[in-house]
């Protein structure tokens, strides 16, 4: 059977700089935009925080917006964008749903318990201790009370979306399968529509416990992604990301105007090699084709440094390509990243335009007629998606 092109008629897109596409083309087509951090409430880790939101614009039950956590507030919030721009309310019905999601928000006192206790003890009693934490302080309704799916159950219960749902964990590399996932079900004529994307809450404890009990984020005041010497590291961004991807087959037949067709999308999560390998990435451009013609890359580079320099390895292969770190701008979203920078290159088709440096290492410059996202994350799980003007 012959497979169907895919095209993104909706994007839903919340982060620092703002909320929707007009805020984001305003910010992002602008020489010289900086980027919103908060260095202080989360010190010596800065953050990309989040934007007020009017949240009964989205989600007008307060009873859902309070039991809701703030990441699935975000998600909810930017999912009900996408589906608005795309002018699909009365297609929910049949939306398909794929979501990646992180882990639920931990209880702060327990976990800070544990890593005191983890931290003054013998390590040959280590283990006793983490066992009887793990049976007195960590109960197992705490975990199911904050499943990740709640994202997609918050969604179908808010914006009334039925059709299948699923939900993928595995940080950057879930996000990048959920959209590769979602265009090629619809590709080869299971359904018609989906809504797929993430969302990413910055401003947690936990995460800053998670993340930098790992060296992952960038410690001290803020530096560009390029810019972030000796160990490196992310700085956390608040990112709420979703698509409306349909076949070019629906979105005609009800009179959608395409933002920018998903000519593809490849992923690697191989677990036989340690690090991040430009390698791989370089088979995953093969297999999308390899296309000449001016070219647009949208980086999800997060500063951690082995991604980073097998990302900068890979890039050094595309010459006079028109290259943009949006992690400078909007820091790291996680799930939400790939995402993002797919809304982002599908709004830059459909401005006709593309985005002027947003990092000092940015180059390239000039009218594109394809856009590259890529995505490394912090370790491994290699992603790339290449995005052309509609038809």
């Amino acid at each position: 059977m012959k497979k169907q092109d895919v095209v993104i008629t909706g994007i839903g897109l919340v982060s620092s700089l703002g909320e929707g596409p007009d805020a984001h083309w305003d910010a992002l087509s602008q020489p010289g935009t900086k980027p919103v951090v908060d260095e202080a409430t989360f010190a010596p880790y800065p953050v990309h925080p989040l934007p007020a939101l009017s949240l009964d614009k989205q989600i007008p039950k307060k009873g859902d917006q309070r039991q809701m956590e703030p990441w699935q507030r975000l998600g909810t919030y930017a999912a009900g964008l996408a589906i608005d721009q795309a002018g699909a309310r009365d297609l929910v019905s049949d939306m398909h749903l794929i979501v990646a999601a992180g882990g639920g928000e931990r209880d702060i006192a327990v976990d800070e318990a544990v890593a005191t206790a983890l931290c003054t003890t013998p390590a040959e009693e280590t283990g006793p201790i983490l066992n009887e934490k793990l049976g007195t302080e960590l109960r197992p309704t705490l975990f199911l009370a904050q499943l990740s799916n709640l994202l997609a159950g918050n969604i179908s219960i808010v914006h009334g979306v039925t059709g299948s749902s699923r939900t993928f964990m595995g940080e950057e590399a879930a996000a990048a399968d959920a959209v590769r996932i979602a265009a090629a079900r619809l590709s080869e004529g299971r359904g018609g529509i989906a809504l797929v994307g993430g969302a990413y809450a910055s401003q947690r404890w936990d995460l800053a416990l998670l993340y930098g009990s790992g060296n992952a984020l960038w410690r001290g005041p803020f530096a560009p992604v390029s810019a972030r010497p000796g160990d490196g590291g992310f700085v956390g961004g608040a990112l709420g990301a979703f698509l409306v991807l349909e076949t070019a087959e629906h979105a005609a037949g009800r009179g959608a105007t395409p933002l920018a067709k998903l000519s593809g999308v490849a992923t690697d999560a191989a677990h036989n090699r340690p690090n991040p390998s430009a390698a791989a990435a370089k088979a995953l451009w093969q297999k999308l084709g390899a296309p000449s013609g001016s070219l647009g890359v949208l980086s999800g580079m997060t500063g951690v440094p082995d991604a980073r320099a097998a990302e900068e390895e890979f890039l050094a292969g595309f010459g006079d390509a028109a290259i943009r770190r949006t992690g400078t701008l909007l820091g790291h979203g996680v799930e939400a990243t790939f995402p993002a920078n797919v809304a982002l290159g599908a709004l830059a088709l459909s401005r006709g335009g593309f985005y002027p440096a947003m990092d000092p290492a940015d180059a390239g410059d000039g009218a594109v007629e394809r856009i590259l996202v890529t995505g490394f994350g912090q370790w491994r799980g290699e992603a790339l998606a290449l995005l052309e003007r509609a038809a």
